[in-house]
């Protein structure tokens, strides 16, 4: 097992809190001293989010854990789920079904499993103790908590400021995710900064059972690729960990210069001095983002792929076409008497638009050539009568060839 610096060196790198930061401390110290690895537990409602590099924020935190020596614990919240994570919400989520739970649960693991090595971790499902609770067990679960206690919760104060409805089970919230620490004797829970309250409500509980209370470790909400909001898919400035390296790729470089340090302390395992050097003036933000986008590619693709997709995105940076474009066959009916189809309609029938209306607005801007000679489409109302292995252009990285 490493020193105790070098893990506190590494563990505390990124962390927006770790409350009470002296446990910690303690703590670690007196595993380096008896060799008696950490239990850090990490909670999952599966509700069906694909995984981007935000939600791997506080999972690579667990993976550092694990590669020191210490114990990954996953807490599959099949129950909690049921509730719905009230953290940071100004309504109330929408109720799933056990087995959409379960469903999501199994392709949860399968996700996460990029990042955590499974082989080495324990995982639970919260429903193995609370299925068998009985109500006078949550009755005396709800006996730990006020309602004061509750309505200090910056989100339920928003909602009953704005006079917007908070449902008792929701209230439940909490207490479970605590009680998940009592039952696997947790020693460190992560979570993101809204989650502080119910991490610290793990902590009482388990004080109140007589164990020694945990302590939270609180990581910072990582920014999109817009560099203002936060990474979500809803709002398309995420980079998922399933996509392509091409892909991945060509969203990291599109960052803005202000969150790339941000990106490479808590996407990148590259030590404090690289990251400092890579953003000081003896490199361009364009190769700290190369260099950036190579760190982070090479953990979910290997060092080939980055180095791939570092020469496509340059291939296709200078006007080059990509050396693997997709190839797709048009429907027999899809071209007129005179076997020509209207731009718009091409366009999305190979997938380069999802509407005719954004096919003609993308004319109207330039946005569409075609052809060896890259020939422009000016007119939203043209025709084309296309020619096998023609290839069509939309943008700077849409791109087909036509198979008839």
């Amino acid at each position: 097992m490493r020193s105790f610096q070098e893990q506190w060196d590494l563990l505390i790198r990124g962390v927006e809190q770790i409350v009470p930061e002296d446990a910690f401390r303690k703590k670690l110290e007196a595993s380096v001293r008896t060799g008696k690895p950490l239990r850090v537990k990490y909670g999952i409602d599966p509700t069906g989010i694909d995984v981007h590099l935000g939600h791997t924020v506080p999972l690579r935190k667990l993976r550092q854990f694990q590669d020191l020596g210490h114990t990954a614990i996953i807490i599959i919240g099949n129950y909690t789920a049921l509730v719905g994570d009230p953290s940071g919400r100004d309504e109330t989520r929408a109720k799933l079904t056990e087995e959409a739970v379960e469903a999501n649960a199994r392709d949860y693991l399968v996700q996460v499993g990029r990042i955590i090595d499974m082989n080495r971790a324990e995982v639970y499902r919260n429903g193995e103790w609370f299925g068998k609770w009985s109500f006078l067990d949550v009755l005396d679960l709800c006996r730990k908590m006020t309602v004061s206690q509750l309505t200090t919760r910056d989100d339920f104060a928003k909602r009953l400021a704005a006079e917007k409805p908070v449902y008792l089970h929701e209230c439940l919230y909490p207490l479970m995710q605590g009680w998940d620490s009592v039952e696997i004797k947790a020693d460190v829970e992560l979570g993101g900064t809204e989650q502080l309250f119910s991490l610290m409500c793990g902590r009482d509980l388990q004080r109140a059972q007589g164990q020694d209370g945990q302590v939270a470790m609180t990581m910072p909400i990582l920014v999109g690729t817009d560099g203002t909001r936060r990474m979500g898919k809803s709002l398309g400035n995420y980079v998922g960990v399933a996509e392509d390296a091409v892909s991945q790729f060509g969203k990291i470089m599109s960052i803005p210069d202000e969150p790339m340090r941000q990106y490479f302390t808590l996407l990148t395992d590259l030590t404090t001095m690289e990251i400092e050097r890579w953003l000081s003036d003896q490199y361009n933000p364009r190769d700290a983002k190369e260099a950036l986008a190579k760190a982070i590619i090479g953990q979910y693709h290997g060092q080939a792929a980055a180095d791939h997709a570092a020469a496509e995105f340059r291939r296709r940076a200078s006007g080059a076409d990509p050396e693997e474009i997709p190839e797709l066959s048009l429907p027999p009916d899809l071209l007129d008497a005179a076997g020509e189809v209207a731009w718009s309609r091409l366009i999305v029938t190979l997938g380069l638009e999802s509407s005719t209306s954004n096919a003609r607005r993308v004319i109207a801007q330039g946005g569409v050539n075609f052809g060896p000679e890259r020939e422009a489409v000016t007119d939203v109302n043209g025709k084309i009568a296309p020619t096998d292995g023609m290839i069509v252009r939309v943008g700077k990285r849409k791109i087909a060839k036509i198979r008839l």
